[in-house]
């Protein structure tokens, strides 16, 4: 028999596309309601509780599967219920499947007490054939003796939102009309056209679709959309292999440090032990990520479960599209992520923020202890970022120099202008990086460790200031291997003893100017050579007669001459850059040995923490990334503002400052602070395939860049500096408002000022990047929205809220999102879990820009509100959409509120004095 999907497939192929069809597959169209009427029941004069559960009976395989729920419709014999039903895309829809409704009266929903009303079926084919698509079937009590009501059961249509079409789709309850929800049927055979991208990112799509009346009376259409992100474990999976890669890397290239002191060579080898130990936990966690099936989130059951803990907890994407007649669709997106946090390490002792200033308090007292310098977090991140940049530019100068001498080969005067250019800035950019004491000092320090140094040192003085550093604090450095200083008798009696070690001679503190200087005379002879070689060849044309001009070049054969001219040039420019690298890179190797030295109690542990809660920050912002590149494709102010300015990623944290929490926040303050070294950068993908549209972690600690792929024909149309390879900046914003009972203790009795820093800091970078967007990006480029409040007005009076001392100011996560929207933004919403505090608050957000955007009725406010979130909170029966931990098939059972007796607290007198002091607080905060 034929399936239902050729009918849907041509709607499907007549429907317009809207605004970011690359991520939203052409909207499904078989939506079918729930209706009842005249239900009979023996309580509350008749008048039930009514709930229906949906089953399907697959006739081939001859099973009965429980679908999906509606909500509770209370007090009516007449319910017009607002969830409806849709089957999942490993569902295959055949016109022979049986629905089967099931009405029950619920008569406590605390004690998940219902009763039987009745049932009936009804086959699909029989749906689709009835006239107007719609069918009236009668309810059977169990016994089948009696009729206990009818079932109504509409499908609804894309093209029933104009005017004088909706009277079919209303009814009055209790006085009031109600809206029309019903989930979609998700994945037409028309994806393929809009699927690579989809596909490749963003799975397991569920949708719902409701109708609400705007002021005028028309109705609008909204449709929701929630997807898991493939991102949420192969982000951290890449990022876990390149903490592998880094470590690894820093223990050779401890080891190539050479001969050390005794001393400093016993604190190298512990640290290469701790190094290694590192390195087996990573790999061990790898392995068993690699192991791991199922869902592509982690479910909040398993935030502290050790093998999961890089990965973010309930990453979800969320969209809600609305249509209206007359009007262009609009789109509004937010990604729903568990607070970036280290769960599994706990939070007794604080979380990164506290620990991390804890910590460096603890190393300058540890530096005295193991007789090192201390360096301070800024000495230690410009060091890893010396590394970086000499692991980046030499090889790159290396090949820019044989693209040079290629092009001398091949006698191009153009070549040679352009291969010139490339390797004059990259080697001034070299020059440049390495232009810092704190090389210069750390040359010394490095020289001051070597063997023998110290007993030579001590022979000349007793004291070891000269081994102060200018601009340290806290220098502490003997480099002792507890060896007794020899004797005169021991001491050579010639007078001209030569010592055998070389490390024992003097430091020569100008030798490193001098090396250093070496590269730009180096390349100031290139420069100056090529220069000549073009000018030779300028005479050389403007004297030969154009005629015989081919002659004398084929004869003179001037190719050879400009590549040996310049090649002893270009290997000279390679030794030293290759004699400053090798020397900048043991330098600044020996500073972050005494960094880990100093910190080998603490510091390595901390910095895995650091690793995990930013491998769950990286992993949210990526997802949010690819969601708004892919919606923006086609919108040229949005990539013209991508590349000149970069976006801006707001993450809206709704944790307490109490408790736990605290180290939450503080893990969170630290992860998205250090999302602000991640760039990005757009590739052309190799194929369509979903593997080679994945995106790629490339980089160290210090610096990450994430590729995009995009099919050939999306990358063509992207603008010229995106496609050649632009890194695109993000500005990471986090403001945060704690709005849970906990919070209220807080404020109360606790302490607010790091949530008061966070919201105050994150201001100015956000205040920081609409003054740079105002400078480059003209308004033009902007979306266009309905509430025409100034982005300048909005973000004066965020800044307001801001310092005023208000509890649970939620003004100030209304107005840094309105601003993020406003401002082509990335937009996160998260709490301890991603679930009740980010359902209620997305939702408000929802219904709040139907309002302010497309005109909602103020009379259908809160009922979309309560109609959102049913389909979020564990109210009644729910479906996929409403637990996304409980699978594609969940339990449909109302949750159960766990009440803690009186009779418990009593067991301890401690416990009963607390709960009389919070169901105090609770009282207060109630009745103020």
């Amino acid at each position: 028999m034929a399936t239902i999907e050729t009918e849907l497939t041509d709607q499907a192929e007549r429907a317009t596309p809207g605004v970011g069809v690359m991520l939203m597959p052409q909207m499904p169209h078989l939506e079918f309601s729930i209706a009842c009427r005249g239900l009979v029941s023996a309580l509350r004069d008749g008048k039930p509780n009514a709930v229906v559960q949906v089953a399907v009976l697959d006739v081939r395989e001859q099973s009965l599967l429980a679908f999906s729920c509606t909500e509770i419709v209370q007090g009516t014999r007449d319910p017009l219920f607002l969830t409806g039903v849709t089957f999942p895309p490993d569902c295959p829809v055949f016109e022979e499947m049986v629905v089967k409704l099931s009405v029950y009266d619920v008569k406590d929903k605390s004690s998940e007490t219902s009763t039987f009303l009745g049932c009936t079926t009804f086959s699909l084919a029989d749906l689709l054939k009835s006239k107007d698509q719609q069918l009236s079937l009668s309810l059977r009590s169990s016994d089948d003796l009696a009729t206990v009501g009818t079932v109504v059961v509409s499908r609804l249509k894309m093209g029933e939102i104009e005017d004088g079409e909706a009277d079919h789709i209303t009814a009055d309850v209790k006085g009031q009309k109600c809206t029309l929800v019903c989930e979609s049927l998700d994945g037409t055979t028309n994806d393929k056209d809009n699927g690579p991208l989809m596909n490749a990112v963003f799975k397991n799509s569920v949708y719902k679709v409701y109708r609400f009346q705007t002021v005028d009376s028309k109705w609008m259409l909204v449709r929701e959309q929630m997807a898991e992100c493939t991102l949420s474990f192969s982000i951290p999976k890449q990022l876990i292999s390149l903490y592998i890669e880094e470590d690894s890397s820093r223990i050779q290239e401890l080891r190539d440090l050479g001969e050390l002191s005794p001393h400093w060579d016993n604190l190298r080898r512990e640290v290469i032990t701790r190094y290694d130990q590192v390195i087996r936990n990573y790999r061990e966690t790898l392995s068993k990520m690699e192991k791991l099936t199922g869902p592509l989130f982690k479910p909040s059951c398993s935030k502290a479960q050790k093998s999961l803990e890089f990965i973010p907890i309930n990453l979800h994407t969320q969209r809600m599209r609305v249509t209206c007649p007359r009007q262009t669709d609009a789109f509004y997106d937010v990604i729903t992520v568990g607070a970036p946090a280290a769960h599994f390490h706990g939070f007794k002792s604080g979380g990164l923020q506290r620990l991390l200033s804890r910590y460096e308090n603890e190393k300058k007292s540890c530096s005295t202890a193991y007789q090192c310098i201390y360096y301070g977090p800024e000495q230690t991140a410009k060091a890893r970022e010396v590394l970086s940049s000499v692991a980046q530019l030499q090889p790159l100068i290396t090949s820019l120099s044989d693209r040079l001498l290629q092009a001398a080969q091949q006698h191009s005067a153009e070549g040679l202008r352009d291969g010139l250019k490339a390797l004059a800035d990259k080697t001034e950019q070299f020059v440049h990086a390495l232009k810092d004491e704190l090389v210069k000092g750390a040359l010394l320090a490095l020289h001051t460790a070597r063997p023998g140094y110290v007993s030579r040192s001590q022979t000349q003085t007793h004291s070891p200031s000269h081994l102060v550093q200018p601009g340290l604090d806290a220098v502490v450095c003997n480099n002792v291997d507890r060896a007794p200083t020899p004797t005169k008798d021991e001491r050579s009696p010639s007078g001209n003893h030569k010592d055998p070690i070389p490390h024992h001679k003097e430091y020569d503190e100008e030798e490193w100017d001098r090396v250093w200087a070496n590269v730009a005379k180096s390349l100031n002879s290139v420069i100056a050579m090529v220069d000549k070689l073009q000018e030779q060849d300028n005479n050389k044309q403007d004297s030969v007669p154009e005629q015989a001009l081919a002659d004398v070049i084929t004869s003179h054969n001037p190719a050879g001459d400009w590549r040996e001219q310049l090649s002893p040039l270009l290997a000279s420019l390679r030794e030293s850059v290759v004699e400053v690298a090798g020397r900048a890179q043991r330098s600044m190797t020996f500073v972050l040995l005494q960094e880990a030295v100093c910190s080998i109690p603490q510091g390595l542990s901390l910095q895995q923490r650091r690793d995990v809660v930013f491998s769950q920050a990286l992993a949210a912002l990526a997802c949010g990334f690819v969601m708004r590149l892919y919606a923006g494709l086609e919108d040229k102010g949005f990539l013209r503002q991508l590349h000149l300015v970069g976006v801006v990623a707001q993450f809206e944290s709704l944790l307490s400052t109490y408790s736990e929490e605290i180290g939450m926040l503080e893990d969170m303050e630290t992860g998205i602070s250090d999302l602000s070294r991640v760039t990005f950068r757009i590739t052309e993908a190799k194929s369509d395939e979903p593997g080679d549209l994945q995106p790629i972690v490339s980089g160290r600690r210090d610096h990450y860049t994430v590729e995009v792929p995009l099919p050939r024909q999306a990358f063509e149309a992207l603008p010229e500096e995106i496609q050649e390879g632009k890194p695109l900046q993000v500005y990471p914003v986090l403001f945060n408002v704690g709005i849970n009972e906990q919070q209220t203790i807080a404020e109360r009795f606790g302490d607010i000022s790091l949530q008061e820093r966070i919201n105050q800091r994150n201001f100015d970078v956000l205040d920081g990047y609409y003054k740079s967007l105002s400078d480059k990006v003209p308004s033009e480029c902007l979306p266009c929205f309905q509430m025409q409040t100034d982005i300048k007005e909005l973000l004066e009076t965020l800044g307001q809220n801001v310092v005023t001392k208000k509890r649970k100011n939620v003004e100030i996560l209304w107005l840094a999102g309105t601003i993020c929207r406003r401002l082509n933004g990335i937009r996160f919403t998260s709490c301890k879990s991603a679930k009740d505090r980010t359902s209620m608050s997305v939702t408000l957000e929802q219904c709040a820009l139907l309002r302010d955007e497309h005109q909602l009725n103020k009379d259908y406010f809160i009922r979309a509100l309560d109609c959102m979130r049913s389909s979020r909170l564990t109210q009644g029966d729910g479906a996929q959409w409403d637990d996304p931990e409980a699978g594609s098939v969940a339990n449909h059972k109302p949750a159960s509120r766990h009440f803690y007796p009186i009779a418990l607290l009593l067991v301890s007198s401690h416990l009963l004095v607390v709960w009389l002091i919070l169901s105090l607080v609770f009282l207060l905060a109630k009745y103020q």
